[in-house]
């Protein structure tokens, strides 16, 4: 038993020996790293302070070479605005020359004015004086006649005046019975010479005014594009222009056809237009007809311009002026209506130089007399009473005014150059050759079928085409549908059977299209 207690004892004395020894070794080891540490965390700050003042020693030095550059930059920029206001006071030293030298010059003109004003108002002076005494002569004179006279001048005057009056009075009575006999005698004789030299004094060349355009093409391989596929591109020409387009085996040609000239002009620089591009769809068609009708409205009022000014007349107002460019595409029996108006304006302004009349009011008048028949509003009203109601509205004198209605007698003559124009009128349109009956009611009668067709509602567009044979209509998508297409193609047909009269028979073609349209942004 002793034993094991003395063995118990020695292993827990062993163990606080070896518990001793281990903290010992353990609290030396920790000396050491704590020593080591402390040595390199002093090493380590020797290093930052080393490298932290090399780094200060470089940036003082690129301050101090930052400073030195900017400080050369500001001294040479100083040294530029230094020149600069030196030249500038040389500059402003100069003008203080030139301002001194003119006020010298400005005070000579002034002493030399108030020098010339004082003479003046001596020789002003002296004029008085004359002036007076001339007068002061003058009634001395007076008195010194009437005294000798025994008449005062009043009187002598008044006796003079009454004696001319009776002598004149009676030599006129006298003239003008002899002119008002000679005129008699004269009348008939001088208006046939008038009329004769009138009309030999104007000479012009007649046209009949076609209804189809021949347009050439640079090769046959065009024709097709023209077509397009299914024939869209010509049905797309058709319905934008209102003109047939013809294409046949006329080589490097189609025929363009209807009988509105603007239309057909239009249809024509819209195929140049095409054709030149080479872009030719349904899109791309309606685009360029619409540039093409701006254009037209633009030549249209350049014509009337050049037409204004080549008969000399001034002061129109721009509305009659496009009017009178409109003139260009439209015919009166075959007859251009601008050149036929162009020529009753010389005929009146020659006629009424020969009989003393005012020649510039009278061409004025000869070139608006059928002003009526351009406007593009549909009215009850003949062509001669539309144009003077819009000679009144555009501010023409009630003498122009006057001669455009009166002149197919609907009107009274109130004025010496309205049965001029009237005349003048007749002239231009009864040569041989410069109308003709059949065309102009051929229109006329296309303009009805026309007329008929836009009545209805819901109708976009009407072209009569194909010499008034076909009808085609070109209605409103929203506002009229299939079903009602085909009722609104029979109700045409039926009017135009019913108002009519037409040879053959008349094929009234219904379009419809609907179109949606987006803009991807």
């Amino acid at each position: 038993m002793e034993s094991i207690i003395f063995i118990v004892l020695a292993a827990i004395g062993g163990m606080a020996l070896g518990y001793v020894a281990a903290r010992y070794m353990v609290s030396g080891q920790l000396k050491a790293k704590e020593k080591k540490a402390e040595q390199h965390v002093k090493r380590m700050l020797k290093e930052a302070k080393e490298k932290a003042e090399q780094l200060k020693k470089e940036r003082l030095l690129e301050v101090k070479e930052e400073l030195v550059k900017k400080r050369g930059e500001l001294e040479e920029e100083l040294s530029q605005r230094k020149d600069k206001v030196v030249e500038r006071e040389g500059n402003v030293k100069e003008r203080n020359k030139e301002l001194q030298i003119r006020s010298e010059e400005v005070s000579k003109v002034r002493k030399a004015n108030e020098q010339f004003k004082k003479d003046i108002q001596t020789w002003r002076e002296q004029l008085e004086a004359k002036e007076k005494a001339l007068e002061e002569q003058r009634e001395d004179l007076a008195k010194k006649l009437e005294n000798i006279a025994e008449y005062s001048a009043a009187e002598a005057k008044e006796e003079l005046v009454t004696q001319l009056v009776k002598e004149a009075r009676t030599e006129a009575m006298a003239e003008i019975q002899n002119i008002m006999d000679e005129a008699r005698s004269n009348a008939n004789r001088d208006a046939k010479k008038i009329v004769i030299q009138t009309i030999q004094r104007t000479a012009a060349e007649y046209a009949i005014e076609n209804t189809v355009s021949v347009f050439q093409l640079k090769s046959d391989d065009q024709k097709g594009q023209i077509i397009g596929r299914e024939g869209r591109n010509i049905r797309a020409i058709e319905a934008a222009t209102g003109c047939e387009i013809v294409v046949d085996d006329t080589p490097e040609a189609i025929v363009i056809s209807g009988f509105d000239p603007v239309r057909r002009e239009v249809a024509r620089l819209s195929l140049q237009r095409l054709t030149q591009d080479g872009r030719i769809h349904p899109a791309r068609i309606e685009d360029v007809v619409k540039k093409v009708r701006k254009q037209m409205e633009d030549h249209i009022k350049e014509i009337g311009e050049r037409t204004v000014i080549d008969l000399g007349i001034t002061g129109m107002h721009s509305e009659l002026i496009r009017y009178v460019g409109r003139m260009r595409f439209r015919s009166s029996y075959g007859q251009n209506l601008l050149q036929h108006s162009r020529e009753t304006a010389n005929l009146c302004a020659t006629m009424a130089a020969e009989l003393g009349l005012n020649p510039k009011l009278a061409k004025r008048a000869g070139l608006l007399h059928d002003i009526g028949k351009v406007p593009e509003e549909d009215t009850e009203l003949s062509h001669a009473l539309l144009g003077m109601k819009l000679c009144e509205k555009y501010g023409e004198s009630k003498a122009v005014a006057n001669a455009v209605g009166a002149h197919h007698d609907e009107v009274e003559m109130k004025f010496a150059i309205s049965p001029i124009i009237q005349v003048c009128d007749a002239i231009s349109g009864a040569r041989p050759g410069a109308r003709q009956e059949v065309v102009e009611s051929y229109i006329e009668r296309l303009k009805g079928l026309e007329g008929i067709a836009n009545s209805f509602d819901g109708v976009e567009k009407a072209y009569a085409i194909q010499a008034g044979r076909e009808l085609r209509v070109i209605v409103e998508a929203e506002k009229v549908s299939d079903a009602k297409a085909g009722e609104l193609s029979h109700s045409i047909s039926q009017r135009i059977q019913d108002e009519m009269t037409y040879p053959g028979q008349v094929k009234v073609t219904v379009i419809r299209e609907h179109r949606s349209v987006s803009v991807a942004r």
